[in-house]
């Protein structure tokens, strides 16, 4: 399944290799019988944001999405685990996986990266990609939610991946955007008690977080 490549590719940061293989992305894109048509309007709108304008804002935009806080992190732990030590021994766990499985990792991004995530299951069969994706479905929702509450483009790559789960994708219209969101902080500042409302993750088991699908060619693109 050539078109989750594609998609991993999408989410990866932003250099001139990428850009200069949006072509061939968009043609997997438009014939993957995997994305629906919603979501393939909004991927080609999110390819041509990323063919167009100069380099540098591109890399700019992307460090300042995922690489500034946790919450639109692509590395799947850090949203389960933070910087405890249950997340490095699910790392070890997930890297062991992948060598029993026979995949080196041809990059020195963590084996919970996303992108790399979608090329192990671009190897695998469908079914196997939509235990995987839909066991990690609440985290690709989040992910997705805190781009939408950007107005990021990017928030088409973890709706598609919903969709591929057989999960219903976000509803856009009901994500409060970042200054909307602001603004109900500010008003509701005085009537919240200290350290009130849900926890800030919700676990999963752990045989869940550790379920990678193994095998596929060294493709995805190191920053």
């Amino acid at each position: 399944m050539i078109v989750l490549r594609a998609l991993g590719a999408l989410l990866s940061y932003p250099r001139e290799e990428v850009r200069q293989a949006l072509p061939e992305i968009a043609d997997v894109i438009c014939t993957s019988r995997l994305i629906a048509p919603p979501q393939r309007d909004d991927l080609l709108a999110l390819i041509g944001e990323l063919r167009t304008g100069e380099l540098l804002e591109a890399e700019e935009r992307y460090v300042e999405l995922f690489d500034r806080g946790r919450a639109a992190s692509l590395h799947l732990f850090e949203h389960l685990h933070g910087e405890s030590r249950d997340r490095g021994q699910a790392m070890v766990e997930l890297r062991r996986l992948y060598e029993q499985a026979g995949y080196e990792l041809s990059t020195r991004e963590l084996p919970d990266y996303l992108p790399v995530v979608l090329e192990y299951l671009s190897c695998r069969d469908l079914q196997e990609t939509r235990d995987l994706l839909s066991d990690c479905a609440h985290i690709l929702r989040r992910i997705g939610q805190s781009l939408v509450a950007r107005g990021s483009g990017y928030a088409a790559v973890l709706q598609a991946l919903l969709v591929i789960a057989g999960e219903p994708p976000i509803d856009v219209a009901a994500v409060p955007r970042i200054a909307e969101r602001a603004e109900n902080l500010d008003r509701d500042w005085f009537e919240q008690p200290a350290f009130s409302g849900e926890p800030l993750a919700t676990t999963i088991p752990a045989e869940n977080a550790a379920a990678p699908a193994p095998s596929s060619d060294n493709m995805t693109p190191s920053r």
